[in-house]
């Protein structure tokens, strides 16, 4: 008869301080996990518990548009004469997303048990990190969980997740084209030619864009908006040799080691904009089927996000189960599970809208699609 290992020995509490070691070490990884909060000032705002509804209990964010009323002046009335608040409220759809890792056996194992479920708890943690990213990205851009975010068809069953039926296309008034020096509405990818390419100019743009059509911004220092603008690595080496760019950075920027144009990074801020490079902003780098009239040309869906762009729901560190009883005791094995959401914010009376009272437009998200 075969003995069992000290494999599964955790008790209950100490699954459960592993399980949150997990999550810990997942939101430290994330890229995404710098702009998560849970106020309205949060670019990804994270919803922690299940509020009470006429339908139970149901992850629900709360939106609230400017008053577009102008009061009343001087003596006026003011009872009859009220602003109406137009608040919106969202419900998040959550689902589980599980992963595990099995050793190969007693006799290969050259780890001891210990050694085993540390690696474990490394592996889950980047691996819960990197689809969180993926998934946020995906849902900011508008596109389906069966893309990858470099433009191939996902293998996997990320599109059968709840939340992936509530991921909408960019609306439109919040969905730019790079067109040589401008930015334009009303086009799409097929538009692009090889030469749209993502410059200075283009910064200056989107950000008076965002602000004329009432894009909140993340509250900063001394009242300030901000906006983040992310890019994938090859769109940032495209603006990088843009040659407005280069000289608005030098000039800007700090002289000496401290200048980021000549030290390198990940993040930039260019006339109040901050704008961060990462692989998995959507790209069509692996993608059949590129963009431009010819299909031939290298894109990239850059996102411009504000205030509550999207809605995070995280209600609990998750679930760790240990497994020895494989092959009759030779293989053990840990198992991973998060119950999360994700939804790309939207709400009806944007203002400057053509239609403000009929079509949503994202709240918080603007997309712009750039050749590489």
């Amino acid at each position: 008869m075969a003995g069992n290992t000290n494999f599964a020995a955790l008790d209950d509490d100490a699954k459960k301080v592993w399980s949150r070691d997990v999550w810990h070490q997942a939101r430290e990884k994330m890229f995404t996990s710098r702009f998560i909060g849970t106020g309205q000032n949060s670019m990804i705002q994270r919803i922690p518990e299940l509020t009470k509804s006429e339908r139970g209990l149901e992850a629900i964010v709360t939106l609230v548009p400017d008053i577009e009323e102008d009061g009343v002046v001087g003596d006026d009335v003011l009872v009859g004469n009220e602003s109406e608040m137009k608040a919106v409220q969202d419900k998040i759809q959550i689902d589980q997303l599980r992963n595990a890792v099995k050793n190969t056996g007693k006799l290969n194992d050259q780890a001891t048990v210990v050694n085993f479920r540390d690696q474990a708890k490394d592996q889950l943690a980047y691996w819960l990190a990197d689809r969180c990213d993926q998934l946020a990205f995906l849902t900011m851009a508008g596109l389906a969980y069966t893309n990858k975010n470099s433009g191939g068809t996902r293998g996997g069953n990320l599109g059968n997740l709840s939340f992936a039926a509530d991921v909408t296309a960019p609306s439109s008034e919040r969905y730019l084209v790079v067109k040589g020096d401008i930015l334009e509405e009303g086009l799409g990818t097929s538009d692009l030619t090889a030469t749209d390419k993502f410059g200075y100019r283009h910064i200056v743009r989107l950000q008076a864009y965002a602000k004329t059509n009432y894009v909140r911004g993340v509250r900063g220092n001394g009242g300030s908006e901000v906006y983040h603008l992310f890019l994938h690595p090859m769109a940032m080496a495209e603006l990088k040799l843009d040659t407005d760019f280069i000289e608005n950075a030098r000039q800007a920027g700090v002289r000496g080691d401290g200048n980021t144009l000549w030290e390198g990074g990940d993040t930039y801020k260019v006339d109040g904009l901050f704008i961060h490079e990462f692989r998995h902003v959507p790209t069509t780098l692996t993608a059949t089927t590129k963009w431009g009239a010819g299909t031939d040309v290298e894109g990239c869906r850059a996102i411009l996000a504000g205030a509550q762009a999207i809605a995070m729901v995280d209600l609990d560190s998750g679930s760790w189960d240990e497994r020895d009883h494989f092959d009759f005791g030779n293989n053990y094995a840990i198992a991973y599970g998060k119950i999360f959401g994700f939804k790309k914010t939207k709400y009806l009376f944007a203002k400057n809208a053509a239609d403000n009272t009929n079509v949503k437009q994202d709240y918080g998200v603007i997309i712009v699609d750039m050749a590489i």
